[in-house]
Formats: structure tokens, sequence, C-alpha cells
């Protein structure tokens, strides 16, 4: 048997292994491992940190992207060419009485125009400087206004001052490459009751809006007979300054002259130029009577403010031109510009030639009047159509050309932006108070100026549209220019995104649609239109309908609403255009506003009809429509079964008051070294979500914009509580907030009058004249009832607005409940107006 071979290993043996020792090759797996975690630890870190720079970057790019989009305009094409309001493309419309917030002046559509402009004084007056310039309430003149004007060619006005009448007239006439020439004429009269004859002084001016130049021509030592000048929009011109004349005789009067020139940084600064170049060394010396001194302009002494350091203005000076006649009552006096690119004029437009194309203007206005409006076919007096010819006037007369920068704000901008650069052609409020373009205004203006002048609303609506920005808004209030912001308080000026007006512009679109039908020819130039308009229409829509949104499916709230709860008894809503009217008392995410919910409903109707015409898809805007016109859904969200009306939803009580704040001034101290006791709002029962107990305009809005069915049961309330003398109904027309209302008629806030709230205001009333109309003529329960509710409304609104203007001289903002008096701004030839077409029964 062989034997066994015992196996060598060459080396050190291997020691055994203690039982808590490991192998080498385990220590350094889990070293490794350690590594690894370790790895991807700092990896992980390093991606954290990657990511969140990228982040960060990406968020600031993002928050920068967002900042600037509300400056950024929209990307479709203009809906006007950068031409259209030239003197090449459209002449006749060129040269206007643009300047809506002086008394008397003209401009060209052009963003720096060449302006022209009346200024007037009474000399030898009780007040030592009664100078006149810009429309202003506090001027207490007994009534100023057109009186006639198409909005093209012709105007006009007339102006009674204390002791004397100022009648302006334009005529203009085409000729040339620059817009052809027109033509001033004041008169001058005194009133019956003066004991002595006024002597007055006229100022005509011209001046440059930081372009053209001017060049005085001196006869007679001091009398500006002319000057010519050059702009680029007018090519070479001249104006003539004729002698003042005695009335309609050619024999020249007296009168004294006395001009100024000098630059100015803006024509904002105009009237204050003029009073500080004021002197009282010249004499007044007429062939008969005794010699006196008068006020005359002078040398522009610029004011000495002392201790106070004047930043340099940063704008370009321009040419300042100021011709002073003064001269006895009765007078006239004539001013002519004449273009240089007229070469071929028969006869200057002065004199008898003026006097006949004057005559001729106004003749061919009286005819297109009553061939639109029919007033003298239904019965209404000399003077009721006199009155219904100066509303009409008045607003054609208000139509302003606007240029300059928006400072608007969104939540991603620290500070206001400087809006892009824009024009506005748009009609105003009021002369006075409110000489600028507002969204919701405009609306109801082009319901009346599409009547006379469909064109106007078209180029007025391309207007209000080009402004749109990127996402969707239009800055609702447009303070375009120095000229416009120098009447506006500062705490209006900055314009913010989330803020929306009511889109009254629809109201136009329908007219125009709806004109389609009635006037097949007009479909030329409507159809086109809305085509280019189309695309800014579907983002402003869209913008409503995103941003404005309650908090249910198909529920609106507007935005904007006044935070301060604690100053305000109901914290305002200025964005709804309703200002003060009564919402919920505590401001929430949770309010429905059932104004905004009609808007809605019929914005997309409309813009389900513009689509359809269009070709467009149109089944989205059509279901939105339906959905929005549901009276189910509006009774879910906004009937209130308690006050049996339409009601706002939202977080309220009804338990607010006004009270004096208490301030605790120790024993001993001077009281007048502690703030001042404000009146603050005091909450005696907490809010609740409810519906708003606040019945007045808002409730109407299903009915106003004819969104209720015909036979729906709501209609019997709504008729019955415009009909009650306790809600709703006055003599003068529907008051805006009850009656029987805990705040009618009540202080907003320490320093703010009652202003929605009770107060006649016409663009309402409109709306119900034009919906009692619909359902009157519409079968259904009601009908007799509306009907008849429809007489007697307008015929009060008709007579009280007509009566008001026959005592005073004005058309007004508002009118009063009980006595039916105007009351707030004036003259307010905006929404007002729409008297006219209440009038004529075109609705």
């Amino acid at each position: 048997m062989g034997r066994q071979r015992k196996r060598v290993v060459t080396g050190e043996a291997t020691p055994p292994l203690r039982k808590e020792e490991k192998p080498t090759a385990l220590l350094r797996k889990e070293k490794k491992k350690k590594l690894d975690i370790g790895k991807i630890f700092i990896n992980i870190s390093i991606g954290l940190c990657i990511f969140s720079l990228v982040w960060f970057f990406y968020a600031l790019y993002m928050r920068s992207s967002l900042a600037k989009r509300v400056v950024t305009l929209h990307p479709s094409p203009p809906v006007l060419d950068a031409n259209s309001t030239s003197a090449q493309v459209a002449p006749e419309r060129f040269w206007g009485s643009y300047r809506p917030q002086v008394y008397f002046g003209m401009k060209t559509r052009s963003p720096q125009s060449i302006v022209t402009g009346l200024m007037w004084m009474r000399q030898f007056a009780d007040v030592d400087v009664n100078l006149r310039h810009t429309c202003e309430q506090g001027d207490k003149l007994q009534s100023y206004g057109w009186l006639m004007h198409d909005g093209l060619s012709f105007g006009v006005q007339e102006i009674r001052d204390s002791d004397f009448t100022l009648t302006t007239e334009f005529v203009k006439r085409l000729g040339g490459e620059h817009g052809g020439d027109w033509t001033w004429r004041i008169t001058a009269k005194q009133h019956s009751s003066a004991p002595h004859a006024p002597v007055i002084s006229l100022m005509f001016y011209a001046a440059g809006d930081t372009q053209g130049s001017l060049e005085a021509h001196i006869e007679e030592k001091n009398r500006l007979g002319s000057l010519t000048g050059f702009s680029e929009e007018l090519g070479n011109f001249k104006i003539t300054f004729r002698k003042p004349v005695a009335g309609e005789s050619s024999s020249v009067k007296y009168a004294s002259y006395n001009y100024l020139q000098t630059v100015t940084p803006g024509l904002e600064k105009l009237t204050d130029i003029v009073r500080n170049s004021l002197n009282r060394r010249f004499v007044y010396s007429p062939p008969s009577g005794n010699k006196r001194q008068y006020i005359a302009v002078d040398t522009y002494k610029p004011p000495h403010h002392q201790h106070q350091q004047k930043p340099d203005d940063p704008r370009k000076e321009s040419d300042f031109l100021l011709h002073q006649v003064t001269v006895q009552t009765p007078f006239q006096i004539e001013v002519l510009f004449e273009s240089g690119s007229f070469r071929n004029r028969p006869n200057q437009l002065v004199g008898t030639s003026m006097t006949e194309e004057l005559e001729k203007r106004k003749a061919e206005f009286d005819v297109k009047f009553e061939k639109t409006f029919g007033l003298q076919g239904k019965g209404f007096s000399q003077a009721q159509v006199k009155f219904s010819k100066a509303a009409l006037s008045n607003m054609l007369g208000g139509v302003g050309y606007f240029f300059g920068q928006s400072v608007v704000q969104s939540v991603y901008n620290e500070y206001p932006l400087l809006y892009p650069e824009g024009t506005l052609f748009t009609a105003v409020p009021s002369r006075s108070f409110f000489p600028r373009g507002f969204l919701w205004d405009e609306g109801f203006h082009q319901l009346l100026l599409s009547k006379w002048d469909p064109q106007v609303t078209r180029e007025v609506t391309a207007h209000w549209l080009d402004l749109i920005n990127m996402e969707g808004w239009i800055p609702r209030e447009q303070i375009l220019g120095d000229e416009a912001r120098s009447k506006v308080p500062g705490e209006f000026v900055v314009q913010r995104n989330e803020n929306a007006n009511p889109p009254t512009l629809f109201l136009a679109l329908q007219e125009l649609v709806e004109q389609l039908s009635t006037n097949p020819e007009s479909a030329s130039v409507t159809l086109p239109f809305l085509r280019r308009l189309f695309p800014r229409l579907q983002t402003w829509f869209a913008w409503y309908n995103t941003t404005q949104t309650g908090p249910l499916p198909n529920s609106y709230r507007w935005r904007g609403r006044d935070k301060d709860t604690n100053l305000f008894l109901n914290p305002k809503t200025l964005t709804s255009g309703l200002d003060d009217y009564p919402r919920a008392s505590h401001p929430s995410v949770d309010e429905r506003h059932v104004d905004l919910h009609c808007w809605m409903a019929l914005s997309s109707g409309i813009m389900a009809s513009v689509a359809r015409l269009l070709e467009e898809p149109h089944q989205e805007y059509e279901r939105t429509h339906l959905v929005l016109s549901d009276n189910n859904l509006l009774n879910e969200l906004h009937w209130s079964d308690q006050l049996r009306a339409y009601c706002d939803y939202g977080n309220h009580t009804q338990a607010v008051v006004l009270q004096q704040e208490k301030v605790y001034v120790p024993p001993g101290q001077p009281r007048h070294q502690f703030p001042v006791a404000r009146l603050v709002r005091s909450v005696r029962r907490a809010p609740k979500l409810q519906h708003v107990n606040a019945l007045g305009y808002v409730s109407l809005f299903p009915f106003l914009l004819r969104i209720l069915a015909p036979d729906s049961p709501k209609m019997e309330h709504i008729l019955n509580d415009m009909k009650d003398p306790e809600k709703l109904w006055t003599p003068y027309g529907l008051r805006s907030l009850s009656k029987s209302n805990p705040l009618f008629m009540m202080r907003n806030t320490e320093h703010d009058a009652p202003y929605w709230r009770g107060a006649i205001w016409i663009n309402i009333n409109y709306l119900a004249v034009r919906a009692l109309h619909h359902y009157g003529n519409t079968e259904g329960p009601y009908r007799e009832k509306a009907a008849t509710l429809y007489q007697d409304l307008r015929t009060n609104i008709i007579n009280n607005v007509y009566r008001q203007y026959a005592e005073t001289g004005y058309i007004w903002e508002q009118y009063n409940d009980s006595s039916g008096r105007g009351q707030g701004s004036h003259p307010f030839t905006g929404w007002s107006a729409l008297t006219v077409l209440m009038m004529a029964e075109q609705y």
C-alpha cells in the first residue's frame, strides 16, 4: 500500500482568524462602499446646488420675463396702419378740435402736433386776472359747449361768461397734401343786462409739441399780424390774425395789441407761461373814452421758487407765439390757417366766403341729424331738438387725440414702468373733469357715435385695442401726455394689470355687427376691420375669462378692490366702474360679482357672432355664452331668496359704521402734537359668507344686459323693484341704490361723498330703457308691464335731462334722486348724451 504524501506550502503560514477580525478584502469593500456613499452624497449636494442655481436664475429670468409682459404690446399686427391718421390717408379728419381739455383749440391727429388755442380775459374786472384757457369748473362759466359739430368739418360753440358771450366757430376746407385750410371766427357780445360794454382780451396762440418751428411777423410795432411755420406733418403753413370788426360789418374796431414770443417745455405749461408774463403797464386808449391801464402779455418771467432747487426739465423746448387783442364788445375776429401745399385755393376762407361755407355745413348737419335720429318726426319741440343736437355735438367736439405713455405696474414689478408710447383717438366723459380716455365710458360713447358716423367708432375701437398688451390687458384709464397727466391726481396715475373695467366696447361692436343687416354696404369696411381686430379681441376676452374668475366654476370676481378696510364704510371697487356701490363688506377671494358675470355672458355672445361672421371657430364662445346665459346657473350663483333680487356674494356684514377713532393724549400733553382723530370703520357684527343685501344697479344687470329670459319668474320682482318709489323709481330716472338700503346716500369715508349710492346715472338708465324696450316687444308674461314701464321711464329721463340743461346750461354727470337737479362734473357729455338715443328710440 503506498504512502500518502504530505502537502507542502511555501512561505509563512496564515495565522488562524480571530472571531472579531474580518478579511482585508471585506475591509476594502466596506471602505469602498463608504467612499461611494460619500461620493453619492457629494454628487447629490453638487446636483442640488446646481439645480438651486439653475432654478434661482430661471426664477429670476421668469420674474424678469413676467415683469416685462406688462409693457410688451400684443404680437398681432396693429389694427390701424402706422399712417392711418395722416393727412395723406385721412385728410378730412387730420385737423380737428382734438383738444377737449381747452375751451377752444385745434390740433392734428399726429403724435407731436403744432397746437393752436384761445385764451381770454375780462379787462377792468373785479377779479384781477381771470384768465380762461383750460376747461375748469372753478371758472364758474354760466355755460359752454358745442351747439353744432359734425365731427369732421365745422363746429359752433357758445361760451357764456359773466357779462358777455363768446361764439367760437370753425370751418375746414380740404386742399393740398397737409389737410388743407381752416378758419376760426370769434364773436363777442355783451349780455343785455350788462350796464357797460365789457372790454375783453382775446389771446390766440400756436405752440409746438417738441417739434416744428414758428416765426413771428410783427406789424405796427406790437401787433402780431401773422406767423409762419414748418413741421414734418404740416409742411409750410401760415396763420393770419385779422383785425377785429364791429359785428357782421366790415368796419375795423379800435383795439390794443400785444404779443408774446417765447418757448415752452410742455403744453401743460402754457397757461402758467401766459399768467407769468402779464403786466399792467399798458394803456387802453380808445378814441372816445377814458384812458385806462390794462393787463397784457409782456416778457415771460419764470416764477422764482425761493430755497427750492428745480431740476432741469429734460424735455425739448418748443416755440410758443401768442397774439393778444384787447377790444370792447361787440366785435368779431377771424384767424386763418393756410397750408403751404394748398396752391390752387379759389379764395381765402374769410368774411362772406366763410359765412357761406359755414351756413352750408350747418344746413347739411341739420338734414343729417333729422335723417339719423328723426326727432322732429317724433314730435319734439325745436328747443328739445336743439338740445339733442348740442348733446351729440358736445360728444363729437369732445373727441380728442392723445399721445404718450401710461404708467403701469404688475405684481412682478417693484416700481411702476412706462408703457410703450401710443396714440389714442377717443371721446372723453367730461372736458372739465375727465378730459382723457376711460375704457368703460368709451363703449357707451360709441353707442351714440356709431349711429352718426360708424367710421369714428371703428377708428376709436381700433385705437383702444391697439393699446392691448401681450397678456390681453388694456390700461383702463388712459393718461397720455403731460397735458393729460396734469389734470389727474397722483393716486390714479399708475394702472395695475390685474385690474379690469367693464368691456363695454363689445356693445359698440354689437352695434357695428347689427348694422351689417340693416346696411349691407357697410360690410366692405366693417368685415376687414373685424378681421384685423379679431386676434386682439380673442386675447382680450381670454384675459377677462382667466384673470377675473371667481371661486366657483363659471363665476367671476372683480379684482382691484380697496384693501384698507379700516377707512372705508364699504371698500370701493373702482374696476367695476361703479366705484363705491356696496359690495361685500370684507373683500375676499370668495366673492362673486353678478354684474361681471353678465358682462362676460354678453361678451361671449358677441365674440361668437363676430367669429361666425369671419368664419372663425366660434363653438367655444357659443358654449361659454350658453353656460353663462343659463338662468338656472345665474339663480344658483346670485339669486337671493331673502332679498328676492340678484346679488353679489361674499364675506359680508351689514353692521358697519364710521366712527371717530380714539387718540390717547397723556395728561398734560398738548393735543396738537398727536394725530388728528379720523373716522374709521367699526364692525359691530362679524361678517359671514352670504348674499350682499344691496338692491340697486348691480341687481338689475341680468335684466339690463338682457340675459334674463322673457318668461323668467324673476322678471316680476325686478320690474316691481324698478317701479317702487321706496326702492329705485324716481320721477327723474332709476336711482343707483335702493332708498331702503342702509348705505343709501352714506359717505364712504370721512372725505368721500356718496357717488353710486342713490344718484341717477344716465348710462345705466339707458341700459334699463333699452332692456324695457326689448322685453316690451318680446313675447312673454311681462311684456305689457315692461312696455308701460318703458314709456314712463323714458319720458322721465328725457324731460329731466332736458329741463336741467335748459335751466343750468349743462348736461351733468349724474342727477339728484329727490330733485332731479344735475350734479357732479359738468359739462358731462359722455354717456349722459345717450339721452339722444332714448329720444330717437334707437337701441
